[in-house]
C-alpha cells in the first residue's frame, strides 16, 4: 500500500483522537456536556492512548460505554474515542463499527465523514480484508466522487482477491477517463489491465491493451505481443490473414521467404494481383526473396503474378460492372482497390466507398481496406481518419490501430 494512503488512514484516526472539550456538568446538564461518570473514564482513555497503552485505553472507553442513561452527545464522544483507540491499535473491526456510528451521525461534518470512510477502507486493505476494503472504497467513492489513489486501491483490492473481472473493469474505466482528459495512463496501469485480461483469457481486450501500451510506450516487446496476439486470436477471420502479414511486414518482423510467399498467395486469392506484385517486390528489395534454394520457385510465382496483373487490367471494367449487381459490397471493394493499385486513385476510392455503402460482409474489414488504399495512394491523413473508424473485436480494429501507430507520432495517435 502506498504511504500516502496509509497516512490517510492514520489521519482519519487522528480526527477522533483530538482532545475534546469535556465540560462536566452537575444536575443541570446542557446539551453538549459530559457527565462526570462518562467524562472521567474518557479522560483516562485519552491519557492511555497518548502513552500507546491501547488495552487500558479501550478498557476505559468500555467503562464510559457502560454508564446508563447517556445523552446523544456522550454516545457520540465515546464513539469518537473508541474509533481513535481502535484505529491506532489496528483493531479493524472495532474501528469500522465506531466509524460507522460516527458517519451515521448528523454531528459529523461531511469532510470528516469522508476521511472516516477512507480510513475504514484503508485499514481493511492493510489488514488484507479485501472484500471489506472493496465495500469501503466503493462507499467512499460514491460519496466523495473520483479519487485516483482510492480507485487504485480498489483495483488492487479486487486483484488481490483474484476478482480479475472487476479489477479489469475499474482499471479500464480509470484509463479511459485519463485518456479522455488528455492524460497519459501509466505503464503500470496498462500492465495491470493486461495481467487481468490474461487471467480472464480476454484475447481481444488484451490485444487492445497491448496496442495502447505500444502507442504510449513504444517498446519492441509490445509490438511482438500484439502481433502474436493477432496470430493466435481465434476470432480473426480468414479475410484478415493477409492484413496480419502486411502489418507484420510494416513492423519489420516479416523476414522468412515462406511468409512472403504466403502473403503473395493470399493477395492473389483476394483478387488483388498488383498488391501481390508490390508485396513480392518488397520481399525482393528486403533480400528475403531470390537468395535461397527457393529462388526458382519464387521467380515462377512472380511470373504468374505479373501475368495476373495484365489480365486484371484487361478485365477490371467488367469486374466493376458485375460488382454493382453483386449481393454484397465486397466485389466493389476489391474492384476499387485494384483501381487504386493501378494508379486510378479517385475512381478506385469512389468505387470502394460505393462498396461500403452497399454493405460488405464485414464493414470493419471494408473500412480497414479503404483506409489502407487511401494510405497507398498517398492520402495518409484521409487514411488515418478512416482507420480510426474501424471497430469490432475480430482483429480488424487492432490492425487499424497498428497502422495508425506506424503512420503517426505516439502523442498524435490519441487525439
Amino acid at each position: 500500500m502506498s504511504s500516502s494512503l496509509f497516512r490517510a488512514g492514520l489521519l482519519a484516526g487522528a480526527i477522533v483522537a483530538l482532545p475534546f472539550s469535556m465540560s462536566v456538568a452537575g444536575s443541570a446538564q446542557a446539551a453538549d456536556t459530559l457527565s462526570m461518570k462518562v467524562g472521567k473514564p474518557l479522560q483516562q482513555a485519552q491519557t492511555a492512548l497518548a502513552a500507546h497503552k491501547y488495552a487500558a485505553a479501550m478498557s476505559a472507553v468500555d467503562t464510559a460505554e457502560a454508564v446508563p442513561g447517556k445523552t446523544d452527545y456522550e454516545e457520540y464522544t465515546i464513539a469518537q474515542m473508541r474509533a481513535a483507540v481502535a484505529a491506532q491499535s489496528g483493531d479493524v473491526a472495532a474501528a469500522t463499527a465506531a466509524y460507522d456510528k460516527l458517519i451515521a451521525s448528523s454531528r459529523t461534518p461531511k469532510d470528516a465523514k469522508l476521511q472516516m470512510m477512507m480510513a475504514e477502507a484503508t485499514m481493511a486493505y492493510t489488514a488484507k480484508d479485501y472484500p471489506r476494503a472493496v465495500t469501503g472504497i466503493e462507499r467512499y467513492l460514491h460519496a466523495a466522487g473520483s479519487n485516483p489513489a482510492m480507485e487504485t486501491l480498489l483495483i488492487q483490492s479486487y486483484y488481490l482477491q483474484r476478482d480479475y473481472a472487476n479489477a479489469a473493469r475499474v482499471q479500464q474505466a480509470q484509463i479511459d477517463a485519463e485518456v479522455k482528459g488528455g492524460k497519459v495512463p501509466t505503464e503500470s496501469q496498462l500492465q495491470l489491465l493486461a495481467a487481468c485480461q490474461t487471467q480472464l483469457k480476454d484475447l481481444s481486450g488484451l490485444n487492445r491493451t497491448y496496442v495502447t501500451l505500444a502507442s504510449y510506450y513504444p517498446k519492441p516487446e509490445y509490438w511482438a505481443l500484439i502481433l502474436h496476439g493477432l496470430m493466435v486470436n481465434p476470432k480473426v477471420p480468414p479475410g484478415l490473414q493477409l492484413d496480419i502479414y502486411r502489418i507484420r511486414q510494416a513492423a519489420g518482423v516479416l523476414t522468412a521467404p515462406a511468409d512472403y510467399m504466403d502473403m503473395t498467395e493470399l493477395a492473389m486469392q483476394a483478387g488483388l494481383p498488383q498488391l501481390a506484385l508490390d508485396l513480392m517486390n518488397a520481399g525482393y528489395a528486403s533480400g528475403a526473396l531470390g537468395k535461397d534454394a527457393g529462388a526458382a520457385r519464387e521467380a515462377r510465382l512472380k511470373a504468374m503474378v505479373v501475368k495476373a496483373v495484365a489480365d486484371k487490367k484487361a478485365t477490371i471494367a467488367a469486374d466493376e460492372a458485375a460488382a454493382v449487381n453483386a449481393p454484397t459490397g465486397n466485389a466493389l471493394l476489391t474492384a476499387g482497390y485494384n483501381y487504386v493499385t493501378f494508379g486510378q486513385v479517385d475512381k478506385g476510392l469512389a468505387v470502394m466507398r460505393q462498396g461500403l455503402a452497399k454493405g460488405p460482409l464485414d464493414p470493419n474489414i471494408g473500412k480497414l481496406h479503404l483506409g489502407l488504399a487511401q494510405v497507398a495512394a498517398g492520402r495518409t491523413a484521409d487514411g488515418i481518419a478512416t482507420l480510426k473508424t474501424v471497430d469490432g473485436d475480430n482483429g480488424a480494429r487492432d490492425i487499424a490501430q497498428l497502422w495508425i501507430l506506424k503512420l503517426t507520432p505516439a502523442a498524435a495517435a490519441h487525439h
